[in-house]
This record gives C-alpha cells, structure tokens and sequence, in this order.
C-alpha cells in the first residue's frame, strides 16, 4: 500500500501514527506541500483536492484521513476500531466532532493563520479579530474535550483502550504547541496527550513538525 503524505500535515500524521503503532506497511510518498507539488498535474490526478494523505491499495485509491484510518482498521483487524456496534459508534462520533468542530475552530480558526502564512489574513485588523474569534471557539472545544469526552475517567478519548479518535485527535491537539500554548488548564486532556506522546511512534512521527515550530519561536504568537 502506498501513502501520499507530508510529515507536516496534521491529517497525514494521524495515519502515520496509526500505522507506525500498529505494523502496517505503507510506501510513503512525500507530497512537498511547502512547494506547491500537491498542485500540479501529476498530483491532481491524484487527488483533485490537492491534499493528503491518500491511500492507494491494489489500484484502490482514498481520501480523507478518517475514512483511510477505517480502512487501514478494517483491513488488518485493528483493535483500535472496535467491532462493537456502540462502541464503533462513539469512535465514530468522536472523529466526527474532531473533524467538524475541533479542527475548523481550533485549527484553521486559530492555530493555523499564526504557523502557516498562506492562512495569515488580508490585514492586521481582520487577522487579529480571526484570532480573537478562534481562540474563544478554541477554548470552548477544548474544554469539551477536557471535561465531556475525557473528565468522566477515561484513559482515552472512547474509554480505557486507545482507538481510532485518538489517533486521529491526538495530531490536530498537539499542534496548538506550536503558538506556544499549553494545556495545564485542561488537565484531563493534558494528561491524555502525554499519554499518546509516550507512543513509541510519536517522536519519529513529529520530529518534522516540531522541527518546524522550533523555527517559528520568537515571533508573536497568541496561545490559547
């Protein structure tokens, strides 16, 4: 099976980590997204979308990082996707609420216009009041996260076994790191992070990404 991915997309992680930790062989192809690759004709044939990751197997080709981590699930037996109708179930909706509610608000509303500046607003004026929106949403989701999914004693987002969600949230919450903030306000969900930092996978995984925000340090960042 073939990935398309870059070590320093968010989504691309999540299935990097997964199939790390579980033993799944992917060829990783890096689509150099810093260049501009994911826009040119060979990569639109692709994935007309111009993102990653995209999983190829056998002449089957997927998008949408949820819908590869069922598959790469499904197809090997993976525990981290139970079989249970309802714990299935709230798997499922906790991947739902990350891609619907987490990383439009926290991500692309807050963290991503201060690391990456193709998402930098117009003006200053429109950037800071971006900012300002996406840090109160950010805040909201978070304390979701810490006191709804995690405060009522699970070890893990589905529980006391790790799953799916987690693999899949894990990347989109880490990478707040990068403006500087922390989650010391929100300690379930801290713990929980550490937590998937102890993965033997994650260094590898991230040493890309936290090479990149080690180089944004020493500009004005808004922590959340």
């Amino acid at each position: 099976m073939k990935l398309y991915c870059h070590p320093g997309s968010t989504t691309s992680r999540a299935v990097m980590l997964f199939a790390a930790e579980e033993g799944i062989a992917l060829d990783q192809q890096v689509v150099d997204l810093f260049t501009g690759e994911q826009y040119k004709p060979e990569y639109e044939s692709v994935n007309p979308n111009h993102l990653v990751p995209v999983l190829e197997d056998d002449g089957f080709r997927l998008t949408e990082s949820s819908a590869i981590l069922k598959y790469l699930a499904e197809k090997t037996g993976s525990r981290a996707y139970p079989a249970d109708l309802k714990q299935r179930a709230r798997v499922n909706e906790v991947m739902d609420w990350v891609n619907t509610q987490l990383s439009r608000d926290y991500c692309y509303g807050f963290v991503y216009p201060q690391i990456f500046g193709f998402h930098k607003r117009r003006s200053d004026e429109a950037h800071q009041a971006q900012l300002e929106w996406g840090r109160e949403r950010a805040q909201g989701w978070l304390k979701v996260l810490d006191s709804h999914f995690l405060g009522q004693g699970n070890t893990y987002l589905c529980g006391d076994s790790i799953t799916l969600a987690d693999y899949f949230a894990a990347p989109f919450v880490h990478v707040g790191e990068l403006t500087g903030s922390d989650f010391a306000a929100y300690p379930a969900l801290d713990a929980w992070l550490r937590r998937m930092k102890a993965l033997r996978s994650w260094n590898p995984t991230f040493e890309t990404i936290e090479a990149y925000g080690a180089s944004l340090r020493g500009q004005p960042m808004v922590a959340v």
